[in-house]
């Protein structure tokens, strides 16, 4: 509803409205624990309480079965865990900070869905802030070792 309602203001202003539809590649997989603890640290979590989340990403094993037949263990440096209470709150503290990539932008997210809504009044000079803003989150998603799915983004 703020989206829509955010249109309509900007379309009574006489203004064009440009949407980016980013899908994030494999989002909760691609969470990279060492950014991770690095952004809880500048969040304020640290002490006993970053020790914790430390030591709930750090030396996790998984392997795969089918049929009886069991993969190689393997130690995991990236992903959430799935499943639990804690993967979806730690992703959204992960790719929190997404906003101060595009100042001026407004960037919306769902899960690992990212929307970025830009306005103005020339379509020419609207075009190149679209262009200048998605150079702006490619930096942002290198920086934080994320990539999108080019097929699920419009």
């Amino acid at each position: 509803m703020e989206v829509i309602d955010n249109i309509y203001q900007h379309r009574d202003a006489h203004e064009f409205t440009l949407g980016v539809y980013l899908d994030l590649q494999k989002a909760f997989d691609a969470v990279n624990h060492e950014v991770l603890l690095y952004k809880l640290n500048n969040f304020g979590i640290r002490g006993v309480v970053r020790k914790w989340f430390n030591n709930y990403l750090s030396g996790r094993k998984q392997f795969a079965s089918i049929a009886g037949v069991y993969s190689e263990i393997k130690t995991i440096s990236t992903r959430v865990p799935q499943g639990s209470i804690l993967g979806p709150l730690l992703f959204l503290l992960y790719v929190n900070d997404i906003s101060n990539a595009v100042p001026g932008a407004k960037v919306k997210h769902l899960a690992d869905d990212t929307n970025l809504f830009l306005h103005g009044t020339n379509l020419a000079e609207l075009c190149c802030k679209a262009n200048t803003s998605l150079e702006q989150l490619h930096k942002w998603f290198t920086a934080n070792k994320l990539s999108l799915s080019i097929g699920k983004t419009y």
